[in-house]
């Protein structure tokens, strides 16, 4: 998974990484230092987040709000996390609800039909897309997404992009490993389905 220090492979970079967490919970403790320790944090989780809203809402003024109040979110409730997972998996799972949130209240102001609302979605899809991708595979498979519903997206996202393990996922989605692998595969196969009927 690019980006994500919660996914490393080795013992080494496991108890590096926790000792880093820690280090910046003690700085943000402090308050002479906690400015600088959230500085750290938002440099170091930034990238991954800002792709991981993006493809959920596409738009980029939309990522860069959903992403401010990830940290906001962050900020405020910094002192209380309880480290029971990964600084990294619980930020992915503040981003997730955020756009989940987002959607779905994007979904009730809408007066246009869900097909024009997917008409708009790849109107939009092609806008933030260079033109010399829109013939290609990575374009029709993000066109293809967007017919899935926004759960099923994200778990789809998260498995396939992000190459993120179920038991993260769980973490994050607060759904069984089991419940994750059964929408994955459902979504892989609607996403078939589309591209094949193309």
């Amino acid at each position: 998974m690019p980006d994500s220090p919660d996914s490393l492979s080795s013992r080494e970079g496991l108890s590096a990484q926790k000792a880093w967490e820690l280090e910046l919970l003690a700085d943000f403790a402090n308050e002479q230092t906690r400015n600088r320790a959230f500085t750290r944090l938002m440099e170091r989780y930034r990238k991954a987040l800002y792709w991981h809203i993006r493809r959920m809402v596409l738009d980029h003024d939309e990522t860069d709000d959903l992403l401010q109040n990830t940290f906001i979110r962050c900020y405020q409730s910094l002192d209380r996390f309880e480290a029971r997972s990964g600084l990294y998996t619980w930020l992915y799972r503040i981003a997730t609800n955020l756009c989940l949130s987002h959607l779905n209240q994007r979904k009730r102001r809408r007066i246009l039909s869900l097909s024009n609302d997917t008409v708009r979605m790849e109107a939009e899809l092609k806008r933030v897309t260079p033109q010399e991708r829109m013939g290609s595979a990575e374009y029709l498979l993000e066109k293809a997404l967007l017919r899935l519903p926004p759960k099923q997206r994200l778990v789809f996202q998260m498995r396939y992009y992000d190459e993120m393990p179920y038991e993260q996922m769980s973490e994050i989605l607060g759904t069984s490993a089991g419940g994750l692998k059964a929408s994955y595969h459902l979504a892989f196969k609607k996403v078939e389905s589309i591209l094949k009927s193309r």
